[in-house]
C-alpha cells in the first residue's frame, strides 16, 4: 500500500514515520509512505503556495497551481484509490473508515494550512475529506500522520499478532475489554479470576461482557 502526502512542512511528518509499527511496515515493504514538498511545484521565484483570498478577510489561502502540479504528476505515474483532503469540515474519521482505507492500493493525502486550500482543489480533485475531531489544528500534517497509523496497522502482516487489531476498541462498535498483565495481584488489587481460570469460553464471554458495560458507560452513542 502507498501514501503520497502533500504537505509544505515535510519536515513535521519525519518522525511519526521512522517509529514502530510504521517503520516495520516500511522495511517490510508492506506499506510506502512518500512526502512530498509542495514548495516543490510552486510557479513563483520565492516559492510560495499561498496567496489573499477573493472577497477580503483574514487568512491565506493555499494557491490551486502548486496542488494541481503535484497531484496531476502522480496521477501520471499511477492510478489512486483516494485523494483525501485533511479537515476539520470532513467526516469524522473513526474505525470503520480505516477498515475501508486499509484494502485500498494507492492513496493521496492532502495537508491543508493557513486558512485552507482553495475550494476548486476540494471540488475537482479530492475524493474524501476527512476530519479527527471537532477542534482545528494548524496544519493536516498531524492528522494526515494519525489516518495513515490507523490504516497501516490494519493491513495483513504488519503487526506480528494479525488478531490483535481484530480485538481493538471501536471494531464492532465496542470499546476494548480491560487488559491485565503479570503480577495477578499487586498491593491487593488483584486480576479477575476469570482471566487466570484458563477457561477460554468464560473469558471471550467476560471480555465482551466488560466491553459492552464499557461502552455502555463511555460511549453509549455507539450503540444507538
Amino acid at each position: 500500500m502507498r501514501f503520497d502526502i502533500i504537505t509544505v512542512l515535510p519536515a513535521l511528518l519525519e518522525s511519526p514515520f521512522a517509529h514502530s509499527i510504521l517503520q516495520r511496515a516500511q522495511k517490510k515493504g508492506i506499506a510506502e509512505i512518500v512526502v512530498h514538498n509542495l514548495r516543490d511545484y510552486a510557479t513563483n521565484k520565492q516559492k510560495s503556495v499561498d496567496d489573499y483570498q477573493y472577497g477580503g478577510g483574514s487568512g491565506m489561502v493555499m494557491s490551486i497551481e502548486p496542488f494541481a502540479a503535484c497531484i496531476e504528476k502522480l496521477q501520471a505515474e499511477r492510478e489512486y484509490d483516494e485523494i483525501i483532503f485533511m479537515s476539520p469540515d470532513g467526516v469524522t474519521l473513526n474505525q470503520s473508515t480505516a477498515n475501508e482505507l486499509s484494502i485500498k492500493k494507492n492513496i493521496i493525502i492532502l495537508c491543508g494550512h493557513y486558512k485552507g486550500i482553495d475550494q476548486r482543489i476540494r471540488d475537482i480533485f479530492v475524493t474524501r475529506e476527512i476530519s479527527v475531531g471537532d477542534y482545528v489544528l494548524s496544519g493536516g500534517e498531524l492528522p494526515a500522520a494519525i489516518v495513515v497509523d490507523a490504516v497501516v496497522r490494519l493491513i495483513p502482516g504488519v503487526l506480528n499478532d494479525e488478531t490483535s487489531a481484530l480485538s481493538d476498541s471501536f471494531q464492532g462498535e465496542l470499546l476494548d475489554a480491560p487488559v491485565y498483565t503479570r503480577p495477578a495481584d499487586w498491593r491487593g488489587h488483584k486480576v479477575p479470576d476469570v482471566l487466570l481460570s484458563g477457561h477460554e469460553a468464560k473469558v471471550n464471554e467476560w471480555r465482551h461482557e466488560q466491553a459492552l458495560e464499557r461502552t455502555k458507560t463511555r460511549r453509549p452513542d455507539l450503540l444507538e
